[in-house]
């Protein structure tokens, strides 16, 4: 048992107490879990392009003050009531989406989307009596999509922790918490191209270029990244990306100048923007009969798909994915063990690393479009 079980534990935590303001290292106070909850000690996160995202709080609903952060790799320091699966020590991975174990989604084969523990980017409390976990003086600080690991300790649900081999370092495979399983597994999980196919990736950002990677591992011939960044091409090249289209280098729409390119379309293509012209685009340059597209980015609420209804009978098949289909709780050890088996890389995604008290630099580099990921060390 450790000694800190069934006890508030003061620590730090990067707070952001206003929208787009500077985090704060402050001193915080994190309550013991209650039923269900694990509280862990995070050693290493990363900054993710959603954390900026709802930091900026341009378009979402504000909530603040509030501990950002979701991609991470600690130890758990203690359990809550009805916890069996995890204990003190364990090396584990918290993940913004969980997995129950219980509703129709878990208990399905096809499905990664739990009901109960689903991304609810609006909450700022825990599942179970809707209170916080961190507090400031008796003031309450909102958690994060369940995560919160901006904070030395930090509780969430056990739904949304994975157990992983102690042996994985937590500074490299952190990142699988969110953005590279999510392109990773839009193509090995849901495009599924065949060895020696063609794959246009769209969006050469962390969860495209790991979509190349992906594209890569399946032992895909021709990897085809779209972006409108052409300075991203030299990068992408260590993903396995062989060719770069930058469709404002061309006159005609860039999934004809894809058609032209591999005699009628691409076998399957990866969306990873959140553009809704990139969207269509990705589906109207796979090839007619088999060609699949997958959907990743989050589109803007307003937005509208629109394409010809001809391009579905052609035989061209859309698809959408959430997490890369992965579960985490069960999914997420095998992709830990693909890295520990030398057949995944992740130290390439990893551009930069800060500590803590650094960790407004992490904002700096994503803001500037200087990182693909930035590892956050929370012991100095």
């Amino acid at each position: 048992m450790s000694p800190t079980a069934g006890q508030v534990i003061k620590c730090r935590a990067a707070v952001a107490w206003e929208a787009g303001k500077p985090l704060v290292i402050e001193e915080v106070e994190v309550a013991p879990p209650q039923a269900n909850e694990v509280r862990l000690k995070i050693l290493f996160t990363a900054l993710c392009r959603t954390d900026v995202h709802f930091w900026e709080a341009k378009g979402q609903t504000p909530l603040f003050p509030r501990i950002f952060g979701h991609e991470a790799g600690g130890i758990v320091e203690s359990v809550g009531e009805g916890v069996t699966e995890l204990q003190p020590g364990d090396h584990v991975l918290p993940v913004f989406t969980g997995e129950c174990g219980e509703c129709l989604h878990c208990k399905s084969e096809e499905s990664n989307m739990c009901d109960l523990l689903r991304i609810n980017t609006d909450r700022g409390t825990m599942i179970i009596d809707g209170k916080t976990r961190f507090s400031k003086n008796g003031q309450p600080i909102y958690h994060f999509v369940g995560t919160s690991t901006f904070s030395e300790y930090t509780v969430v649900h056990t739904g949304c922790v994975a157990k992983i081999n102690p042996a994985a370092p937590l500074d490299k495979v952190c990142i699988l918490s969110c953005g590279i399983c999510t392109g990773l597994g839009a193509t090995l999980n849901v495009a599924k191209p065949k060895k020696g196919s063609s794959v246009a990736i769209f969006g050469l950002g962390a969860v495209g270029l790991a979509a190349a990677e992906g594209a890569r591992l399946a032992g895909a011939a021709r990897i085809i990244g779209v972006d409108l960044h052409s300075s991203r091409f030299e990068e992408a090249k260590k993903f396995g990306v062989s060719e770069f289209v930058n469709p404002k280098d061309h006159e005609k729409p860039v999934q004809e100048v894809i058609a032209e390119m591999t005699d009628g379309g691409v076998d399957r293509s990866v969306e990873c923007t959140g553009s809704i012209q990139a969207m269509i685009s990705a589906f109207e340059c796979v090839h007619d009969g088999w060609g699949v597209a997958v959907l990743v980015g989050v589109p803007n609420k307003d937005d509208a798909f629109k394409t010809h209804p001809m391009n579905f009978l052609n035989e061209r098949t859309l698809k959408g994915t959430f997490y890369g289909n992965y579960k985490p709780r069960t999914d997420l050890p095998s992709v830990v063990e693909k890295y520990l088996n030398k057949e995944l890389e992740l130290e390439k995604f990893i551009t930069h690393s800060v500590s803590f008290s650094e960790i407004n630099k992490a904002f700096d580099y994503m803001l500037k479009g200087q990182s693909i990921r930035c590892i956050i060390r929370m012991e100095e």
